[in-house]
């Protein structure tokens, strides 16, 4: 025997309760619903993302074969969303296999695809094709001031070698039970210079390192300023000792090459004026 529904004075029953709440008659929940057998229209076609042509010029230099370096252009077919990294890769792979580059995250992270493009440093991996103007070749070519190997690979050691002299790790007595306390606002003097991926952009865009080979350059300094700040370590001084030096902080000329060049935003410029003032107070700010 069926179940017989009974409303009671100030119950609805659920058609009713939707006509009110809807503004709509009941019938209106049957017409809804045929509604939903209807065919969806057709939605508008996406239009997909063209490619074009983009002249890159690189410059090439093998030492079994040149004695000077000599510049070569390429026609590489180009989305507007694809970054130079991707244009050297076509080249490699589709046109000439001899080209030689480093690269190996391409995420902006390893910092090993650093090279001048258009005239500035650059990653590779973070240079977007859209951001340069197609209609005139885009120029790509090692970074100054290290030794050429073979087209876009310099020798990176004496790079290595400032950076090691700076003593780039903490250096601090005692052993703690469990860890060196520090505050926020300690962890935050010198959280700028912890960024640096060791990349070589702002050294190599420094005028003063392309003249001289002895200078420290700007990312031995960051470096350096990651320490000297650091209140967990005890070196501070002696990293301040050997930076008082004739190729120490006292050769930056403030261009702010390197800030500009840094893939990471480092105010690398502030971080060399702060050694700088350390260095004449003997106070870590």
């Amino acid at each position: 025997m069926a179940a017989t529904q009974v409303s009671t004075p100030g119950q609805e029953t659920a058609a009713e309760a939707a006509s009110v709440e809807g503004g709509t008659a009941p019938d209106s929940v049957d017409s809804a619903a045929e509604g939903h057998d209807r065919p969806l229209e057709a939605a508008e076609p996406i239009e997909e993302p063209q490619s074009f042509p983009v002249t890159v010029i690189v410059r090439r230099y093998d030492p079994e074969v040149d004695d000077e370096p000599r510049w070569v252009d390429y026609d590489v077919e180009m989305f507007s969303t694809e970054r130079i990294l991707d244009a050297l890769h076509r080249i490699k792979w589709e046109q000439d296999p001899s080209l030689a580059f480093r690269r190996s995250c391409a995420h902006g992270i390893c910092g090993s695809d650093a090279m001048r493009i258009n005239g500035k440093n650059r990653l590779a991996c973070k240079a977007l094709v859209k951001d340069f103007d197609v209609s005139k070749p885009i120029y790509v070519e090692a970074i100054k001031g290290l030794p050429l190997e073979k087209d876009l690979i310099v020798n990176m050691e004496p790079f290595f070698d400032s950076f090691r002299e700076i003593q780039p790790f903490l250096q601090a007595t005692g052993k703690p039970d469990k860890e060196r306390h520090q505050t926020i606002a300690e962890r935050e003097r010198f959280d700028d210079t912890t960024k640096c991926i060791l990349c070589a952009a702002c050294t190599t865009s420094c005028p003063v390192f392309w003249t001289d080979g002895q200078y420290f350059g700007p990312a031995a300094i960051v470096n350096a300023h990651r320490f000297i700040f650091d209140s967990r370590d005890e070196a501070s001084q002696v990293r301040l000792d050997i930076l008082n030096d004739k190729e120490g902080v006292w050769r930056c000329r403030t261009t702010f090459n390197c800030t500009d060049a840094c893939p990471r935003g480092i105010q690398v410029t502030k971080a060399i004026a702060e050694v700088k003032q350390a260095m004449m107070t003997g106070v870590k700010l």
